[in-house]
């Protein structure tokens, strides 16, 4: 089944790209190890962010999707192996 997900996720995750290249700026620089490490707390919490949206998506979008059209074993597998898989995210 594909996913379509919504600009939303795009521009958090071209945002976090960009927090993610100034975290590198900053270790070429030499910033202190507290700034980076909150710069980097900062990354990690907006990829948890867009983890949740995404989450959230597959389930308007993709687990509704297979129980309409009577899919619905796959659509619970699924949903499985994505709540796995967002489990492991600290």
């Amino acid at each position: 089944m594909d996913c379509k997900h919504s600009s939303s996720v795009t521009q958090r995750l071209a945002r976090i790209a960009g927090q993610v290249s100034g975290i590198q700026e900053m270790v070429q620089e030499g910033r202190p190890c507290g700034e980076l490490l909150v710069q980097l707390s900062s990354a990690s919490s907006a990829l948890t962010q867009v983890a949740r949206l995404i989450m959230t998506e597959h389930l308007e979008h993709c687990v509704r999707t297979g129980f309409e059209t009577g899919d619905a074993d796959r659509a619970i597998g699924d949903l499985k192996k994505a709540l796995e898989q967002f489990s492991k995210m600290k």
